[in-house]
């Protein structure tokens, strides 16, 4: 069980190892089909939603408020749209699919990094490698994912995840692009989604909860 924590090197470099051991003790993804994969996904995302919406009393004053006003349904509701994509044939898989599927997941991959530093943005404001602009303090929930993954490689985990993330915001980024770059295909896609649902089971490990019984289960 991991309790509140101050984030700092030797804390983080601690957690980050054990929670990618705890990542790496489930059998492989490859046993499970992509539609079981996304449905672990949904329920990840909606236990995840239905704590850290409500955790007065429990997460520090400065996370509760700024969980609050946060859209985890969102996180929710994406999960669902990825369904969407899974259904359609490869051969049938228009450019414009794919580049929305990226999208698609590209939004849950930053929303998810937004959760872990909002439920410990009290550490996050004292991090020496705090993220500002204008000497400003910027919230968590207005960071982009650059900024994010740049703080994450930083502070929080190592530079497998790191590439794993920069891959996801490069697909991602093809919404936003008029000439042409490389989105890849539905095989990768569907990839990268099973990465996802190992993504969710890290950062959940990481989130302190008060008890086992109110950690996200994902069956």
């Amino acid at each position: 069980m991991i309790s509140k924590i101050e984030i700092n090197k030797s804390i983080i470099i601690k957690n980050h190892k054990t929670a990618n051991n705890f990542v790496n003790s489930f059998p492989s993804l490859d046993s499970l089909s992509i539609d079981e994969v996304v449905e672990r996904i949904i329920n990840l995302n909606k236990g995840i939603n239905k704590f850290w919406k409500s955790a007065k009393g429990w997460a520090p004053i400065e996370a509760a408020e700024l969980l609050t006003k946060s859209r985890l349904d969102w996180q929710v509701s994406l999960s669902y749209c990825l369904k969407k994509w899974i259904k359609e044939p490869e051969i049938e898989m228009s450019d414009g699919s794919l580049i929305l599927s990226w999208a698609n997941l590209g939004s849950l991959v930053e929303g998810t990094m937004k959760l872990f530093l909002s439920v410990y943005c009290k550490d996050y404001n004292k991090d020496v490698e705090v993220i500002k602009r204008k000497e400003k303090i910027q919230s968590p929930d207005i960071l982009m994912l650059e900024k994010l993954r740049q703080f994450f490689k930083k502070r929080i985990w190592d530079d497998g995840w790191d590439s794993w993330t920069q891959n996801i915001q490069n697909r991602r980024n093809a919404i936003h692009s008029f000439k042409s770059r490389n989105i890849g295909t539905k095989a990768e896609f569907e990839k990268e989604v099973r990465q996802y649902l190992k993504m969710l089971r890290y950062i959940n490990y990481r989130l302190p909860y008060p008890d086992e019984i109110y950690e996200p289960q994902e069956i």
